[in-house]
């Protein structure tokens, strides 16, 4: 199984060509799938190489018709496109990101450039990109996302309407106006009275672009290989030769004037750089995100997450060289960035060849650029602008009651502006909050047997006075039902309603609290309340806190399935009805540890029908062939993978596994961090099986009766009877906490009994064997792991946290060394997952099985749409 993705975040604006799909919300790439996992760097340029080019043909027409559509010099934007490469694409954060020309600074960059000039537009960029920088040292990337996506979207989609608008003027064969509203006031003339040839063309261009990605056929498959933008701008130039329109007139390189200060008031210049890096910072941030999930969710090797605070000082530094070298602002962008992961890029190197090529181009094709009519360009960068208006995003919107916001942001950034569209749409998300914070609907209705009082809305202090008001409306001694809709009910509203309550009650009245389903929040004292997936400890609900765990009478387990029964099973009950007529159905096999604290249905955000489990002692899998008695195991990933054809196999270890601790125990190794692993052992088998798996070293005698490795300040194994070894195993074994005399071999047992001999092993002897290749393993590599194994955010804590990651990495090989499994994985069909758990941090662990690094899962703010 795929552990739960950390990040989102906002999904990336949709500006991708027609017949694509729109960029989804970022969240962690998988580990490597491990037919893939050690690709040859030939291979990684040669397909760096091809995505380069594939981004290049794209980047060339979006940049000329970028930079017409703001009325700057049109090689501004070849400049945009080849430093947004080079300088970006090695600084940046994302390393599958291409920045370029900014689509969402046309509107702004136009406004700027009749203001203010080229020269002064060019210093504003460089003050922008020194403002990203700054934002990026002080770390405030992940802050930016934390804007409500509507607003976000809307500022596009305005922006988007805007471009729209501006450039239809010169498909009709117009120029556009300084402003949106005057655009749209001059349109049913220009309709009116459109230039023939120009508006052909762009029609030509439009149309190229719709069809171009729904080609049929197998001709259509290989052209669609040619971008759909190109192949716009190719028809189109084709079908004007002969005409006399307007051109693309690239004027000989030379050294460009540094840029000037603009001249005006302060506050107006500084309000120009805010909109810039505002505008820059939250596109490319987007884009960032969408591209790295776009990453993660294709097949082949892992490729880093982006680091948001890079990419943003990456992006500033190259508006900085953008700017003083004449070029337009900067931005990423999701045409360009998912058309490069689209082609297969591996890493940063296609996005820098992409400038390379950019640079080149320019230089040598400007006689095959200058042939590119005007009207094409406006009608490639229309298209753009029209899908930044997504009505999937609408539809979001709307289903989350946030299209106020939306339209009111959208509106002002057409009327107004971009900075004051943003500042309007939150106020409007501002005011929207406390009005659903503040505005609360009460009904009473009166049944043939009870009353029932329906909150609708947040409970907090000012809703107060109507809740009273509401049940004073209800009769003494009436049976009641109060249904709470809301999702927040502050402390002066708990206390009005349980004052209520309890004086109902003693007037002989009989009161029940719901929520939006009709089940019960509050029930009598003295019965099983533990809701699921609602913080708890101890079941706090059955026994005071402090007291002891009640054993033998079973109460906590009965009491447990009577509350599923009365408040889940009804919820439950259609889906599991669905499962039974369907059939089991998982995607993912998930073994773990039979450690009781080891939820995994908790841990993986799961549900009925999600995982197919598998639990034993130790998380271990036995290679084929090991050991008759182990056949249930290999019998459940078979079953899993050739009847249930799961996608993935993830095993899980965990911190404080007794498993691990006998082990260690076994060999002579303490579990204490200062505690040096013990020399190598010879090996009593030979070094590799047939079936490729790498074979255990005997492990050495244990240590002698009633001795245990244990940490610093842990009770020793002396303080228990050696003749209790039964007893002394059934005692918990804490995360971090000492290991039981049980462990030292299991059975309690030294000599060549327990884990090292056959005398008097016992099942747990015999089945913790299987652990001895992650033994040998640990052994090996010794305690620094020499880059084998390691914990990216922190070091390893000590011995058994040690073998606890080696041990998944063991198990992984085991399960390769199954037919079924090494089959599917090869048919690219099966993937394998490495995970760890902590127990005392409740933090997951994902494996990267080419670093031999577990990364840390966190975390991260979830995008409402």
């Amino acid at each position: 199984m795929q552990p739960p993705p950390s990040q989102p975040s906002h999904p990336a604006p949709d500006h991708a060509p027609p017949g694509s799909k729109p960029p989804v919300a970022h969240a962690p790439p998988p580990p490597e799938t491990p037919q893939r996992q050690h690709e040859p760097s030939a291979v990684r340029w040669r397909r760096d190489l091809s995505a380069s080019v594939t981004i290049f043909l794209i980047a060339v027409p979006l940049s000329l018709g970028i930079a017409l559509a703001t009325g700057a010099p049109l090689r501004s934007g070849l400049i945009a496109a080849a430093v947004g490469g080079i300088v970006a694409g090695l600084l940046g954060g994302a390393p599958l990101q291409v920045s370029g020309a900014a689509t969402g600074l046309v509107v702004v960059t136009a406004e700027l450039v009749q203001q203010y000039g080229w020269r002064a537009t060019c210093a504003i960029t460089v003050l922008a990109g020194l403002t990203q920088l700054a934002l990026g040292a002080l770390r405030v990337a992940r802050a930016a996302l934390a804007v409500s996506p509507a607003i976000m979207h809307a500022m596009l989609a305005g922006i988007g309407v805007t471009i729209a608008i501006g450039q239809l003027h010169v498909v009709l064969g117009d120029s556009p106006n300084s402003s949106a509203l005057s655009n749209l006031a001059a349109l049913p003339g220009e309709l009116a009275h459109p230039q023939a040839a120009t508006l052909l063309i762009g029609a030509v261009t439009v149309a190229v672009l719709v069809a171009w990605p729904r080609l049929p056929g197998r001709y259509g498959r290989w052209a669609r290989t040619v971008p759909a933008p190109l192949a716009a701008i190719a028809v189109a130039t084709s079908a004007s030769a002969g005409t006399t329109l307007p051109r693309v007139s690239l004027p000989g390189w030379e050294l460009q004037a540094l840029p000037a200060l603009p001249s005006g008031p302060l506050l107006g210049v500084a309000a120009a750089v805010l909109t810039v890096t505002i505008v820059a910072s939250m596109e490319s941030l987007l884009s960032a995100v969408a591209v790295d999930k776009l990453a993660a969710e294709r097949p082949g090797p892992a490729v880093h997450r982006a680091g948001l605070n890079r990419e943003l000082a990456g992006q500033g530094t190259a508006n900085v060289v953008s700017g003083l070298l004449g070029g337009l602002p900067i931005a990423g962008g999701a045409i360009r960035g998912s058309a490069n992961v689209k082609a297969g890029a591996a890493s940063r190197n296609s996005t820098v060849l992409h400038g390379v090529w950019v640079v080149l181009g320019a230089g040598l094709a400007a006689a095959a650029l200058e042939l590119v009519p005007l009207a094409a360009l406006a009608a490639l960068v229309m298209v753009v602008g029209v899908q930044m208006v997504s009505f999937a995003h609408i539809r979001h919107v709307q289903r989350h009651r946030e299209f106020p916001v939306y339209a009111t942001t959208l509106g002002a950034v057409v009327v107004f502006g971009v900075l004051q569209g943003v500042a309007a749409g939150i106020a409007v998300a501002a005011l929207t909050s406390l009005r659903r914070l503040t505005h609360t609907r009460i009904t009473v209705t009166p049944e043939p047997d009870r009353h029932r009082v329906l909150v609708d809305g947040q409970l907090t202090f000012l809703a107060v006075p109507r809740l009273t008001r509401a049940l004073a409306q209800v009769p003494p001694g009436a049976d009641t039902v109060i249904e709470l809709s809301g999702s927040f009910m502050d402390h002066a509203a708990y206390d009005a309603l349980q004052s209520w309550s309890s004086g109902h009650t003693a007037r002989g009245g009989w009161v029940r609290l719901s929520g939006r389903a009709g089940q019960p929040i509050a029930e009598p004292a003295g019965i099983h309340v533990c809701r699921p997936w609602t913080p708890w400890h101890n079941h706090h609900c059955v026994r005071p806190t402090g007291a002891p765990p009640v054993k033998g009478s079973g109460r906590q387990l009965l009491g447990g399935v009577s509350a599923f029964q009365r408040h889940t099973a009804a919820l439950v009950r259609p889906e599991l009805a669905r499962l039974a007529r369907e059939g089991q159905r998982p995607t993912q096999l998930f073994l773990t540890c039979a450690d009781s604290r080891l939820v995994t249905s908790m841990i993986t955000s799961s549900g009925p029908g999600d995982l197919f489990t598998v639990r034993n002692v130790g998380n271990l899998m036995p290679p084929p062939g090991s050991d008759a008695s182990c056949d249930s195991v290999a019998a459940a990933v078979e079953y899993a993978v050739e009847v249930l054809e799961v996608d993935s196999i993830t095993v899980c270890g965990h911190s404080g596994c007794g498993a691990m601790q006998a082990l260690l125990a076994a060999s002579g190794t303490a579990a204490a961090p200062s505690a040096p692993l013990v020399a190598p052992v010879a090996p009593a088998i030979p070094a590799t099986s047939t079936t490729g798996v790498t074979a255990a070293p005997a492990v050495p005698t244990a240590p002698r009766r009633g001795v245990a490795a244990t940490r610093p300040g842990a009770a020793t194994a002396s303080s228990v009877p050696a003749e209790e070894p039964v007893r002394a195993a059934q005692r918990p074994v804490p995360a971090d906490g000492p290991v039981p005399a049980r462990q030292t071999g299991p059975g309690g047992r030294g000599g060549p009994g327990g884990l090292n001999g056959d005398a008097e092993a016992t099942s747990l002897d015999r089945w913790l064997r299987h652990g001895r290749p992650s033994l040998a393993r640990l052994q090996r590599i010794g305690r620094l792991g020499r880059g084998e194994v390691a914990l990216a955010d922190r070091p390893v804590s000590d011995d058994v946290e040690r073998l606890a990651l080696v041990n998944v990495m063991q198990q992984l090989d085991h399960l390769m060394a199954h037919a079924c499994v090494a089959r599917r994985v090869a048919e690219g069909r099966l993937q394998l997952h490495g995970m760890y758990f902590h127990v005392a941090e409740a933090q997951a662990y994902v494996l990267d099985r080419r670093e031999g690094t577990f990364t840390a899962v966190r975390p991260e703010v979830l995008d409402p749409v």
